[in-house]
């Protein structure tokens, strides 16, 4: 029988150690920045809301902190856990809430092709550090508009004004098109989808 100070001792086991989750095989896009700021394309293998495994060009180091943006998935982030040939594995820091809006989204992944299910929303949705910004159309006409939320490929904004669907407008230094009417506003999608969140919101705010 353990004392007390052998509990007490006994490291404590990584979320990714715990059996609460399983990894699925998946095969996910993305961008990964390493703790010296340098981004590079990615690939995820297999994943749990604890863990991934992940095929990149730049392995880093064991214990290295790692931030990913991963298409369906949004940002992840975490330690390099384990360098492998041709990638790493990692660990992923997350509330409760938000794994087990991961564990829901893996199971869709995981099985929309099998049970051929429709895609939902190509980005995860996100609200933007500074929310204020301005839309152009081609007349040259500006008007200030707030941001409700961002992805990767589009935004939702409050707008005073409705441009007509699939005009083409400037959010911020963003080109994009209306695609959608709704209550206070509009949403647009831009004409190229960014790698990086953090590039949508940069380019997002006024000058």
């Amino acid at each position: 029988m353990l004392t007390d100070n052998a509990r007490s001792a006994r490291p404590a086991r990584s979320y990714a150690q715990l059996p609460r989750f399983q990894r699925v095989r998946v095969s996910l896009l993305g961008r990964y920045m390493l703790t010296d700021r340098r981004e590079f394309p990615c690939q995820v293998i297999e994943m749990s809301p604890g863990d991934a495994m992940i095929i990149a060009p730049i392995s880093g180091i064991s214990g290295e902190r790692v931030i990913a943006y991963i298409d369906h998935l949004g940002r992840i982030e975490g330690d390099i856990t384990d360098v492998i040939d041709g990638g790493f594995k990692m660990d992923i820091v997350a509330t409760s809430r938000k794994r087990d809006k991961m564990a829901a989204q893996l199971t869709w992944l995981a099985n929309k092709d099998l049970l051929n299910l429709p895609e939902d929303r190509r980005h995860e949705r996100v609200v933007p550090d500074n929310r204020h910004s301005t839309v152009v159309l081609d007349d040259g006409r500006r008007y200030n508009c707030k941001i409700i939320d961002i992805s990767l490929s589009g935004a939702a904004i409050e707008l005073a004004v409705r441009p007509a669907m699939g005009t083409p407008v400037t959010l911020g230094r963003m080109r994009a098109r209306v695609v959608r009417h709704f209550g206070d506003g509009v949403a647009v999608e831009f004409v190229s989808a960014q790698e990086m969140l953090t590039v949508v919101q940069q380019n997002l705010r006024v000058n």
